[in-house]
């Protein structure tokens, strides 16, 4: 029995040495490498430079298109980019063109000077966020084609892997790097590593594509041909989406779910700054070891889930998520101190990992088959609206409120998402999705 455990054991994680796998976490790893260059390493900067907290604030509304992407998910979705996407696949040809841009506009971000004008510098970091967000969408899509029904959710565990090291590599690895080359070197270099995900794109085959991608557009004219496309491109994944019960409401919660967490996490790195951490404590505790303990809460509520379900166990990771922040509370009290800093960061990380392992479930539980790529851009971009747009003003609070009673009020932004958690319970027992089918799967 014991040896058969084993054998089930190595045969569980041999999944993870296929190429299609490997071509995953470098994938994720390409998509979450941009994302702090926008937000949180930004932010440090432009903190370090003497931009205005309320400044540093507002410019979270540069990942706005975080929160949008869903408008344009439907071209990436079904269009092609002509000759080039002859050559290297529909897929393929967006994630390329997107990564070289990404490329450029990192480069071109590091050469901005924010102490002189932070405005280049939030116009650039725009065309960054919107790239990024593109670039989601097409990998997203990608992994979904690519991997097999059986290697779906190694391939979700293997995406957040490799988005979770990208997040690391241009967080802690963009602070070292700028400790000790400067500002502009540290963006050259998070520039050059977006040929990760471009070399691993080269050498991976063009996904097999959904019939429905392929079937001819009803119409006898270019007008009617365009609104048949529009119907079902465009309109019918949001109307779908529209006609599940209660669907309104469950928008409110996507939005409000992480609201708590997202809000602390907008100034934290100006928090750091005020409490006179140096670039390498704050590298090596919030971003190295942090994201250890965001992978390790990760897998801590995906068991959560397996043990309690959905809904409990977002009530129960939702609750964690909100405690944590009262950890910053007892931080901002005492000031600098690095072994509390540890504390702190790694019991936040670690539960905001649960609490993600536990909502991602829940918003994949939403997807229709028919519509995935379209509507998880939606759903996905839904949950970033606490994140970008809802936490503008953090800067402003924390400024009047100070930092203990700001970190007291990101507390209590969390309790309506956990609220509506309960309602959830009630409103659709015994762990009933208000789903049409689940993520599908090309096979080979």
């Amino acid at each position: 029995m014991a040896g058969q455990m084993a054998t089930n054991w190595r045969d569980s994680l041999a999944v993870y040495l296929r190429p299609r796998l490997l071509a995953v976490l470098f994938m994720g790893f390409s998509s979450g490498l941009p994302l702090p260059l926008t937000f949180g390493t930004l932010s440090f900067w432009l903190a370090e430079t003497g931009v205005d907290r309320t400044a540093i604030g507002a410019l979270g509304l540069v990942g706005t298109a975080y929160s949008l992407k869903f408008l344009w998910a439907p071209l990436i979705d079904r269009l092609a980019l002509g000759a080039f996407a002859r050559r290297f696949g529909r897929r393929r040809s967006w994630a390329l063109v997107l990564q070289a841009g990404l490329a450029g506009a990192i480069f071109c971000l590091g050469l901005t000077d924010p102490r002189v004008d932070p405005w280049p510098t939030a116009l650039v970091a725009v065309v960054v966020a919107f790239l990024s967000a593109s670039q989601d969408i097409v990998i997203d899509a990608y992994r979904i084609e690519l991997l097999r029904a059986d290697e779906q959710g190694a391939g979700a565990a293997a995406t957040q892997w490799g988005y979770r090291f990208g997040m690391m590599a241009s967080s802690a690895g963009a602070l070292f790097a700028a400790e000790y080359g400067g500002w502009s070197f540290a963006f050259t270099l998070m520039a050059l590593l977006m040929g990760v995900g471009a070399a691993t794109v080269w050498l991976t085959r063009e996904p097999t594509a959904p019939p429905s991608v392929f079937a001819p557009i009803a119409g006898n004219t270019i007008a009617e041909k365009a609104a048949a496309w529009m119907r079902s491109a465009v309109v019918g994944p949001f109307a779908d989406f529209a006609s599940r019960p209660s669907w309104l409401l469950i928008v409110v919660f996507i939005v409000l779910y992480k609201f708590g967490d997202a809000l602390a996490g907008a100034m934290a790195n100006p928090f750091y700054v005020a409490m006179e951490f140096t670039r390498v404590e704050v590298a090596s505790i919030s971003k190295i070891a942090g994201v250890f303990a965001t992978l390790a809460g990760v897998a801590a509520g995906g068991a959560v889930v397996n043990r309690y379900g959905l809904y409990r166990s977002l009530f129960i990771c939702g609750i964690l998520q909100a405690v944590s922040n009262l950890l910053y509370v007892a931080q901002a009290w005492v000031g600098h101190d690095v072994a509390l800093l540890a504390v702190t960061i790694g019991f936040e990380n670690f539960t905001g990992g649960m609490g993600s392992a536990a909502f991602v479930a829940y918003l994949s539980g939403l997807c229709n088959v028919a519509f995935t790529a379209t509507q998880y851009a939606l759903l996905s971009s839904l949950a970033t609206v606490g994140r970008t747009t809802l936490t503008a003003g953090s800067g402003w609070l924390s400024l009047q409120l100070g930092w203990p009673l700001f970190f007291a009020l990101t507390t209590l932004a969390a309790v309506p998402g956990i609220l509506m958690v309960l309602w959830l319970m009630r409103r659709f027992p015994a762990e009933s999705l208000p789903q049409r089918a689940a993520v599908p799967a090309i096979d080979d």
